[in-house]
Formats: structure tokens, sequence, C-alpha cells
């Protein structure tokens, strides 16, 4: 606002002075005649100032003239001048509306147009660096591969684009199924920019999948350093590595070495089961068993599994099972209400031939949670207590159709392993197999199979034997409590 009122104050200010010193000169006395081919012209004051000022104008505009007149004749020489540099920019402004129209029409999905685009773009900017990256990605968006690889290829020539050609090619030979060469270029797009956190991951997974453990280590190790990966996941990704490293040492017959990496994969990460059970293992052969136990029991503390039951039965093999039981308090009293230390003890008492504290210790698991593992543990006890084959077949016949219980499955693709490993052999993820429950299959089961539970389990006879259960007490129907042979809905 009071910008504004200077503005008029100093327009009203110019247009009183120049009236005022055109008062002046009309008052002054005086003149010119000027003669030009016999005319004379008789001028006063203002009118000689006012003839100069236009004086002035037309001498101006003929230096334009002529300046024009000589850019003409550069520009025809093919000098650069104002004229080409005129057309420069009109060129350059069509040609980053072109850029713009490719990159929209890239992000809106269409690939042919994307392409079209950006071969306008590179014949009027001719700026590679800027064009390249666009054609390339929307030759990968059109299909054409061919196109894309050799735009890839071409922005390696530039410093400034070389990361995103080998980077583009680096994910040509992923989708091609050339991990060796993938790699390679993985090394390099690293090596010029560590700090990017997509390659260092792809690099990582190449790492794992070629079994490059002690490269796959330094790679981890610079995401650490480069703040993106928390140092908790550095370490349990960085035990995964150790433990894999230990792995193939024993593979080499190196004992010592194996011993000492196991032993350090349990020590980044005591929670990771195949760590603790090849580290148990290693104080087991150094005849350290009491440093065996513990790491064991640490591990059972946070996830029990059947491989540290094993591990723990390894600490003293020649024992009686008697002494065994005895023995393995020490572990299931970690986690008693565990349903792996359930079915523990459970195998522990049928070994010792205690039926009625294996069934004590299977509680009722195998209703609350009849997993094949427990029908089958409860098949076992009813076949020491004296019950009849038909039972047993029953609860058999139960466990074909039920849930396999907790397994090694990946976090990323569901896929259900027999073994633990640091990779994903379907979908290739890196630490992502967990143990734990897989999840049902969309498949529905035949209706018959449903039923084998009630056929093969039925009972036509004399009565149960005592200590028993019944038919219907063994394998209640899922649809009605009341009605054993009525079939679930």
């Amino acid at each position: 606002m009071l910008w504004s009122l200077l503005k008029i104050l100093a327009f009203v200010a110019i247009v009183t002075a120049l009236t005022y010193g055109a008062v002046l000169l009309l008052e002054v006395e005086g003149g010119a005649i000027i003669t030009i081919a016999g005319t004379e012209f008789q001028l006063t004051t203002l009118q000689m100032v006012i003839a100069f000022l236009v004086l002035i104008v037309l001498v101006w505009l003929g230096l334009k003239l002529l300046g024009l007149l000589w850019a003409t004749v550069r520009f025809l020489n093919g000098d650069e001048t104002a004229i080409s540099r005129y057309f420069n920019r009109n060129r350059e402004r069509r040609g980053f509306d072109a850029l713009s129209d490719g990159m929209m029409a890239l992000a809106s999905g269409e690939g042919q147009l994307a392409l079209a685009k950006a071969q306008r773009a590179e014949k009027l900017l001719n700026r590679p660096e800027l064009t390249n990256i666009l054609a390339a990605q929307a030759a990968e968006m059109a299909g054409d591969r061919k196109k894309a690889e050799e735009t890839y290829k071409a922005l390696l020539t530039d410093d400034r684009t070389r990361f995103v050609g080998i980077r583009g090619l680096m994910h040509q030979r992923l989708a091609d199924g050339d991990t060796e060469t993938a790699l390679k270029l993985a090394q390099r797009a690293f090596a010029l920019k560590p700090k990017h956190d997509e390659t260092a991951t792809t690099l990582l997974r190449l790492q794992a999948e070629t079994h490059d453990w002690k490269g796959a280590r330094e790679t981890l190790g610079a995401k650490l350093r480069n703040g993106s990966l928390p140092r908790d996941v550095h370490k349990r990704r960085d035990a995964v590595l150790a433990l894999s490293e230990a792995k193939e040492i024993i593979a080499e017959d190196n004992t010592v070495e194996a011993r000492e990496a196991a032993i350090e994969a349990n020590r980044l990460s005591p929670d990771l089961i195949p760590a603790a059970v090849m580290a148990a293992r290693a104080y087991i052969a150094q005849n350290k068993p009491r440093y065996a136990a513990r790491v064991l029991k640490k591990a059972w503390g946070v996830q029990p599994h059947p491989d540290l039951a094993s591990a723990f039965a390894e600490i003293s093999p020649n024992e009686t099972a008697q002494a065994r039981l005895k023995r393995f308090r020490e572990l299931t009293g970690v986690k008693p209400d565990h349903p792996e230390t359930k079915m523990l003890l459970a195998e522990l008492n049928l070994a010792a031939e205690d039926f009625p504290a294996a069934r004590r210790a299977l509680g009722d698991l195998a209703v609350s949670e009849p997993t094949a593992r427990a029908l089958t543990l409860m098949a076992a006890i009813q076949r020491g207590e004296g019950a009849s084959d038909t039972i047993v077949r029953g609860w058999l016949a139960k466990a074909l159709t039920a849930p396999r219980g907790p397994q090694w499955v990946c976090d990323n693709c569901h896929t259900v392993h027999a073994n633990w490993g640091p990779v994903c052999s379907n979908c290739g993820g890196f630490d992502t197999l967990s143990w734990t429950e897989a999840p049902l299959s969309e498949t529905p089961m035949p209706h018959s199979t449903a039923m084998l539970p009630l056929i093969v389990g039925q009972v036509e006879g004399p009565s149960t034997p005592e200590g028993a259960v019944s038919d219907a007490e063994v394998i209640p129907p899922e649809g009605d409590a009341d009605d054993p042979a009525k079939p679930a809905a």
C-alpha cells in the first residue's frame, strides 16, 4: 500500500516538473529558423526541444535497425545471434514440454506415448542425460527390452548417469535370471553410491544367494554405517550370515573354525534357533556340557523348538529314559505351558513307558490345539494304555488332516521349508524364515477326507476297556458334539 502511494506521488511529481519546464520554455523569447530544401521552418524554443528528442529517438531506431540487419547477415552466415538464440529458446521450450509430457505419460503407465515423447525431446533438447533416462524407463514399460538395454548402456558414458545405467542393467539381468552378471553390476553400483539402500539390499541378497558370506557381512556393515539399517536388525542378520558361514566351514571339515563361527553366531543372536543348536553342539564337542545346556535353555526361553530338544538330548546320549526325563526338567521348566514343552514331556514319558504321565503332560492339547504331532502322540499313549486298534487308528486318521503345527515359513511368500536357511528358496528373501504356523491352504479338502476319522475310528463290538475312552470321546465330530455319527457341516 505504501509503495503504491510512493509510486503515485513520484508520477505526479514528474508530470508537474515536465509541465513546469514546458511553461518556462514557452516564456523564453527567441527561436530558430531551419531551411530544408528551400523550405523554412520557424521553431520556438519548446518546439526545438521536442524536435531534438524526436531526433534522438530516430537515431536510436536507426541504430537498432542497422544492428538487426547485421545480425541477419551473421545468422545467414551461421553465426550465433539474437535470432538464433530466439529459435534455440523456442526449440528448448518445445523440448522441455515434450520431456514433461513424457514424464506424465510414464507416470500414467502409457509406455509407448512416453517413448515417443522421449524421442521427440531428444531431438529438440540434445540433452541425453535427461532424455535417455526417460527413454529407458519408457522402453521398459512398453516392453521394448532391447531399446531399454541400449539406452542404459548409453547412460554409462556419462559420469552423471553411470549409476542409473548400471542399476537399470542390473534389474534387467535380475529379470533374466542372470544372477552372476547382476551381482557384478550390483557391486559396481554399490561402489558408486554406497548409501543407496535399494542397491545395498539387492547386493546383500545376491551375495547371500551365491554364499558369499564374507562379502555379505561387509555389505551389511556398510548399511549399518550409512544409517539405513537399525542396529538390532544388523545384529540379527549378522548372526544369520555368521551361522551360514559356519555351516560352510563344517562342510569343509574345518572343525575348529566351525565351532568358533557357531559360537560367534550364537553370541550375536542368542534367539536364533539354528545358531543355538550349532553352538551347543560345538560346546558338546569341546566337552563343555554346562555351556551347551545354558545356550539351549536361553534359546528355549525365547522360542521352544524340537531341534533345541534334540541338541539337549545329545549332551548325554547314553543315559536311560528315566535319567533323561529327570535331566530335561531344567529345560521343560523354562516354559512349562508352551505346547512344545507339553509334547516334549509326553514324548519323554512315552520313552520311559509311563503312559499316564504322558497323558497328563499332553493335557488337552489334542483337543485345544489338534496338530498332527499332538494327535500322533495321543495315538501312542492310547496304544501304550492298551486301547483297541480301532481307537488308535482313529487318532492316526485324525492326524492325517490336522494342521502340521509350527514350521519354517517364509514371511514374504509363506513357502514352507523343511529346514532353516538364510535365504528363501522360493522368493529369495533374506532372513525371512520364521518358526510359525503355516497359513491354511485355500484349496478345500475332499469331503471324504473329513469323514475319514469317523470311518476308521468307528467301533462296533464290546464296550470300551477300562481306562480307555469311547470313540465318540476320541474323535468328536466338528458339527454336532451330541451326535458322534453326524459329520461336520
